[in-house]
């Protein structure tokens, strides 16, 4: 796992108590970087988390398909009786994903809308540039 990723999942999941996890895929939604809370039992195991973010990935395309018609995507959330759970995709301006950031929140985060678009969504804004980069590589 690249550094730079993983200090960004870190930097993720210090924002918020309730942010469980954190993690980036690239664009074919292999795992670059996680990140958890400390102390913080997993409910999925490493290779589940390695599926999921497969899917999530694919479920980005999609979504950015839509985006010419509907405007940018901010992200996309589930919300599970254990979990609630967010994805964010890194694009460029012509929507070109380069990355996904996962998100995991306590289910009974009640404001974790507001935790995305004011804490974790400007954190991504400030490393585009790098996030881009590591794309073309």
């Amino acid at each position: 796992m690249k550094k730079l990723f993983q200090e960004f999942c870190d930097k993720v999941v210090a924002l918020d108590p309730s942010i469980r996890f954190a993690g980036i895929s690239d664009e074919d939604g292999k795992l670059e970087a996680t990140s958890e809370r400390k102390g913080l039992k997993a409910l999925l195991t490493p290779e589940e988390r390695a599926q999921y973010a497969i899917t999530a990935a694919t479920r980005q395309y999609t979504r950015l398909r839509w985006e010419y018609i509907l405007g940018r995507i901010l992200y996309a959330s589930s919300h599970y009786s254990k979990i609630t759970r967010a994805t964010i995709p890194i694009a460029d301006e012509n929507s070109r994903l380069s990355h996904v950031l996962l998100v995991s929140f306590d289910a009974d985060t009640p404001n974790f809308h507001e935790i995305i678009i004011k804490k974790v969504i400007p954190l991504v804004h400030n490393n585009m540039s790098t996030f881009h980069a590591e794309s073309q590589k």
